[in-house]
Parts: structure tokens; sequence; C-alpha cells
């Protein structure tokens, strides 16, 4: 089957020619003509098989079918809780002049995702241009309200900044006509549920919902039934399952010698240009600077680095400047590299789904890829645990010259680096603590909001709190960003058991760029039946490592 038998318009199947595709991908070929046909839709399809197209492309042409000429409309005072002024009531925030709606909404969970999916608005609108815009952390909060004035139909955005707008009442979304939820799964990993269930409050009740993962996990079901209308299902590919012609294989190493065995790989011509994976922001940067010391070309991305820090290494990384990117997985969601011929887990994931997100990044558009994991005895249970979501047993190689000792004993997999391990690496840098820029004077511990926290207060979820004052868990960074220092007490530099430590039910990540998370609206969304269960993704059964 061609794209011309999916009913797109000649404009848009002349940009998607220009990109040389002939052919549409299974969850093309069965997702375009459901979305133009205005269907919910519920999609699962593995990592590099064109989920973005097969929404970005209906959606452009359901926007140019549907546009008419409207008078202007002014932007709607959306207060933080939801609700409307009473009429007469005036807002300091709303502009003198008139905007047209966004009439479509794409929630995405990291940063790069979402540049990922505006450049492709932008590729197949070429013929039918469309305004579309971003909205995420990390980087200035006036030039993206500039761009909202200029009254873009696609808005693409992670879900933080996506609610400080709506606080500050920047963007309406009371006439969205299509929502769109891409990689729904690292959504709910993330913690992002309570920020779903604000954004969805805020839509009208009578709107297209599509909802695209990489995974089709149990809880991305539960959140479906939530939202969706008789949805259309369509999964390409049985459940958790990785590519075709990723080629997969697992070096037994000793934990001491995998960085050795690394540099091995890549000057024996074994590993050409590799995206390199780690658990930790500290480990990512280890690594990096250890294989330049080997005399190989690397850099790092992860939340820690400044957006223009993350667009450069990745930049480099891709016109072949750097032969290495070690890489989070949280930075390295929506990565889209063509092409791409080796993935190293470095350090296998705690979550197994991870692993498929992560070798994902290969193997696509119908190329080879190789997914080459080094595994030392601490990992031997996250193994198990990957190959039993696979239903598979990865092959097994061992390199002569590394073979692993077998008297070594398992040890508990470190999540977070000790304050020693960071302070000789801030020493080595050069630098003052830590890279996320929090300092602690008198005991007080200021955090990336500025706001100043005095001693650890007990959290909610048991342990002391991350800024030292009560709250609801352990919290976790988001949209790629890391969330302030340590303070006494606190989970970082702990030992947990293979699987990770516990988490509360109630405890809410924090925002990125060191915001207090905003408090759930106590509002259930409108049309969701069955609110008052516990919803999938508030109760997370682990703590990831800090992306």
């Amino acid at each position: 089957m061609s794209f011309d038998a999916l009913g797109l318009t000649p404009e848009l199947l002349r940009a998607v020619s220009d990109e040389g595709y002939t052919e549409p991908t299974p969850v093309q070929r069965e997702a375009i003509p459901l979305v133009l046909a205005g269907r919910d839709l519920l999609a699962g399809a593995q990592t590099g098989t064109g989920k973005t197209a097969a929404f970005v492309l209906p959606i452009i042409q359901i926007l140019h079918a549907t546009r008419v000429a409207q008078a202007p409309t002014p932007v709607h005072d959306v207060r933080r809780n939801g609700s409307r002024p009473r009429p007469g009531q005036s807002s300091r925030s709303t502009p003198a002049s008139a905007r047209p709606p966004v009439r479509v909404l794409v929630v995405v969970p990291t940063r790069e995702l979402a540049i990922q999916v505006e450049e492709s608005v932008r590729t197949y609108g070429a013929h039918q241009p469309i305004r579309s815009t971003t909205i995420y952390g990390g980087v200035g909060f006036e030039p993206q309200v500039s761009k909202l004035r200029g009254g873009p139909e696609i808005v693409v955005a992670t879900p933080g900044r996506l609610l400080d707008h709506v606080t500050q009442r920047t963007i309406d979304l009371s006439r969205v006509e299509i929502l769109v939820l891409d990689e729904a799964d690292r959504l709910l990993d993330m913690g992002f549920i309570r920020d779903i269930r604000r954004i969805i409050a805020l839509l009208p009740e009578r709107r297209q919902n599509l909802l695209f993962s990489a995974t089709f996990s149990d809880d991305v079901r539960a959140l479906s039934s939530l939202i969706l209308h008789e949805p259309a299902r369509v999964q390409v590919t049985p459940r958790n399952t990785t590519a075709e012609l990723i080629e997969q294989v697992v070096m037994p190493v000793d934990r001491e010698r995998k960085r050795e065995l690394l540099s091995h790989l890549v000057t024996s011509g074994r590993v050409s240009q590799a995206l390199v994976f780690t658990r930790t922001k500290h480990g990512a940067n280890r690594l990096a600077e250890q294989l330049g010391r080997d005399g190989i070309n690397a850099s790092a991305i992860h939340g820690n680095k400044s957006q223009s820090q993350r667009v450069r290494a990745l930049d480099d990384f891709k016109a072949g400047r750097v032969g290495i990117l070690v890489a989070t997985d949280i930075a390295a969601r929506g990565l889209d590299i063509e092409q791409l011929p080796h993935v190293v887990n470095y350090e296998l994931p705690m979550v197994p789904e991870d692993y498929i997100h992560r070798i994902g990044r290969t193997g696509r558009a119908g190329t080879d890829g190789q997914a080459i994991s080094l595994v030392c005895v601490d990992e031997t249970p996250l193994l198990r645990d990957i190959q039993s979501l696979l239903r598979r047993t990865i092959p097994s190689e061992v390199i002569d010259g590394f073979e692993p000792d077998r008297s070594v004993r398992a040890e508990p997999i470190r999540l977070r680096s000790t304050p020693a391990e960071r302070a000789m690496h801030a020493a080595a840098r050069g630098g003052s603590g830590s890279r996320g820029g929090s300092s602690s004077r008198g005991g007080a511990v200021q955090n990336r909001g500025g706001a100043m926290s005095r001693g650890p207060a007990p959290a909610r979820g048991g342990s002391p709190s991350r800024g030292g004052s009560a709250s609801r868990g352990n919290r976790r960074g988001r949209d790629g960003r890391g969330s302030g220092a340590p303070t006494p007490g606190s989970t970082i530099g702990r030992v947990f058991p293979v699987g990770g430590p516990g988490r509360n039910g109630e405890g809410r990540p924090a925002h990125h760029d060191g915001r207090p998370t905003h408090q759930a609206d106590s509002r259930p969304a409108h049309h969701a039946p069955n609110h008052s269960r516990a919803l999938p993704g508030e109760r997370i059964r682990r703590l990831e490592p800090r992306g």
C-alpha cells in the first residue's frame, strides 16, 4: 500500500515524498484513516516505526479542512483551578489583542520529544503551513509567551511548563479540538498523571483524543479508559517487543572493567557511532570524561545540561564530530538519530520497559542496528526481568580478555552517587559542588526557584524531602531537568537492593526548573468516569534514576 491510498491531500503526499518515504509503516497504515475519520485512538507500536507521522499527517489535513474564517476570539482568563472569571472581571494578563485558538494540543514527557514532534509538523506541513510552537522547561518563559501571542494552531508541550502558562493565563485551552498524549507510558512513569488530569479539566468535553505509546502497559490502557470515548485500537506488534532489525547481545563483564571494555569495543572498531546509556547524570558525566582520557571523543547529555548544551552535543553527534553520546533515559527519550548503528547499555535500566525504549533508538526506519548490553553480576536480576518482558533469551558473547571473574559476588545497585563521589567529581571539574547550582548556607537549602528552606523536615512518604520542607513523598525531576541539591538525610547516596526502593503512593515530582509542583486540582476530569479510584501512575512502585 502507498500513501496515496490513505486519503491524504496532494500537498501532504508531496511533503512525504520530499522526505523519501514511499510506503507507510504498519502503524501509519492503520492509524491515519482512523484519525481522519475523527475516531479516538489508542495506538501502540515499537519505537522508530513512524508513530509521530501517524498523527501529525492526518491532524494537518483536518486543520486545513476545517479552517474557517472566524472573528478573532479573545483569550479567556484561565485560573489556576480551571475556573473562568465572572462577567465584568478583568485579567491583567489578558492581552488587548485577540488571538486565534489553540486547536491541537500534543503533550509529551521531554523537551527533546517536543522539539522532534514540532519539527515533524513543520516538515510535513511544508506545502500546507500550520502555525505551531513548543512549550517546555529549561528555557526562557517570555519567548514562549511571544510565540503563543502569534496564535499557533498546534502546541507541543511538556506538562509542567504548560501548566505554568495556564497559571499565568498566557494560553487558552478551552477550544482545543484534538488532544494527543505521545509516549503515554513515559508520561505515567514520570509521575505526570496529576498534571494530565489538570490539563484535561481545562479542555472542552467534545474533542478527539489520541494516545500513542512505544509500549502498551496496563497503566496506559487504564488511562485510556478514563479519557477515550469508544476508541479504535491499533497494536501493530505484540506488546513489549523490540524491532526485528535490532541485533541484541549481552556481554558479561566485571563491574570495574565496563569502561575498559567499552573503550576496547570502540578502538577495535566493533562499535563506531553509539548512544551509550547510564543510570545517572553523574555516571554519564564521569563516563564521558573517562572515555575522553582514553582518546575517544565523547559527550554527555542529561537533565542538568542546559538546552543549548544538549542541542550542541546532539548536533556534534549527528555530524560525526563526536563518536559516543552518553545519555540518561529521560534525556534520550525522543531522540531521533537517523541510521544510528549502535546502542550500548553501559548499565541496565532498573525498569525493564526502559530497555525497549533505549534500544529503539537504533534499527529505525528500516535500517539495521545493534544493541549491546554490558552486564555485570550485580545486574543479573535486571537482565532476567528484561528477558522475561521480551519473552526471549538475549544471546551472550564473552569478549576475549574480559572474561568475568566468577568468584565476584553481587552487590546492591546504588542509584545515586555518594557525596564523596560528587565532591571528587566537582574538584576534577574545578567547580564547586553540585551541577544543579544549589547551595547550602547555615543549614538552609536553596532550590532552583530561589526559595530558601530550612533543614530536612520529615516527608509524608517517611523520609526527608529534597528541599527540606514537608513534601508528599520523594520528588523526581521532570522535563529533563534536575530539581536541586540534596539535603542531609535525602535518598541520594543511599544503597538500595536491585529493584529500587519503594515510593509513597502519593509522591509528587518536582519541576525540573526548581519550581514547586502545582497542587493537583481536586476536581476530577469532568468527563472521566470512576474518578474516585486510584489512577494509573499515582502509585509509583519504584524510584527511577534521576535523568
